[in-house]
Parts: C-alpha cells; sequence; structure tokens
C-alpha cells in the first residue's frame, strides 16, 4: 500500500544523466527530515546504435517514475569538457532526463555540480568521496553501489534544500502568472 504523503511532504527523483549509466534517486522531504525511498542506476548497452541507447535511457527513467511515484524531479546540467563529442553524448542522454519526467507531469529543476556540492557538501568543490560520505550521514538508509547513484541522491537533496527557497516560489509564480 504507498504510503500517504501530506501537503507539504514532496517525493523527488534525482538524475544523474550519463550515455553510459544514469543515475537515480528519490527521496521524500517534509521540508525538515529526508527520508531514503530508493537508488538505482540505468545502463545502456556500449555496443548498440545512439537512438538505441538513449532508448533505453528514457524508458528506463519511465520506468523508476513508475515505480516510486515521485512528484518533482532534479536534473544535474550539463559540464561542458575538452572533449565535444562526449558533451554532445551526455546532452543528449540529458534530453532524456528532463523528458522522461517532463512526459509524465513533473516539474523539473536543474542544477550545476558546483550548486549540488554545495548544497551536500557545504563546499562547491567537494570530490566524490566527500558526497558520498555526507549522503551517508543524511540518508543513512541509502543503499547507492555506484558513484551514479550517490551522486543522483546528491542532487535529489539539493532539489529538496531549494525547492521552498524564496527564489523558487518567486520562479513558480511568474511561470503560474505567465500561464
Amino acid at each position: 500500500m504507498p504510503k500517504i504523503m501530506s501537503q507539504r511532504t514532496a517525493r523527488i527523483i534525482g538524475i544523474d544523466p550519463g550515455l553510459r549509466r544514469t543515475g537515480w534517486g528519490v527521496v521524500e522531504s517534509d521540508g525538515v527530515r529526508l527520508t531514503y525511498v530508493a537508488s538505482g542506476h540505468i545502463a545502456s548497452t556500449n555496443d548498440e546504435e545512439l537512438a538505441f541507447r538513449l532508448r533505453e535511457i528514457y524508458e528506463g527513467i519511465c520506468g523508476v517514475i513508475a515505480s516510486f511515484s515521485p512528484q518533482e524531479a532534479a536534473v544535474e546540467e550539463t559540464f561542458v569538457n575538452d572533449n565535444a563529442r562526449a558533451t554532445l553524448k551526455l546532452g543528449q542522454a540529458r534530453g532524456m532526463a528532463l523528458l522522461a519526467p517532463a512526459m509524465r507531469g513533473l516539474r523539473v529543476s536543474e542544477y550545476s555540480p558546483n550548486l549540488i556540492k554545495k548544497s551536500v557538501v557545504g563546499t562547491g568543490h567537494a570530490d566524490k568521496k566527500q558526497i558520498q560520505a555526507m549522503i551517508g550521514f543524511l540518508l543513512p538508509k541509502a543503499k547507492f553501489g555506484s558513484a551514479d547513484e550517490a551522486d543522483a541522491l546528491a542532487i535529489a537533496i539539493c532539489h529538496a534544500n531549494h525547492r521552498t527557497s524564496p527564489q523558487a516560489r518567486a520562479l513558480r509564480a511568474l511561470r503560474a502568472a505567465a500561464s
């Protein structure tokens, strides 16, 4: 039987897009406490064509959304690196990560890698071990088997911390007034 959530409680999916592995993490936030729900990753087949791999990511995220019923989604923004080809492929995977929740009617927020790190660890230049240690502290029941899952949980935590900020409320009010 699904858990009944209060008006203030939100179930959030964080998505760390990647062409090889897309991490996902689901948390609940009541504005004070965070609760771990689930996490995992979606692996695409390396020897398949790009379009098929993107479909695997899209369908995988859709399956996670169907299984855990999040109300909001958060996705990491793409960082540009020296390899333009890799950046473009990451951008395509990120497109699937944005599209899947949007097609299910979820509001999707985007956060920079530095803001995610700062929200979870307190510094925008934290390393993977610091992020994983802090996630273990904030979500003691979390079980993540990869850095992609940990990053996705960090994205969800970042969104939980920012979703009720004055800036977020003002942006939602502007969007509501425009529609």
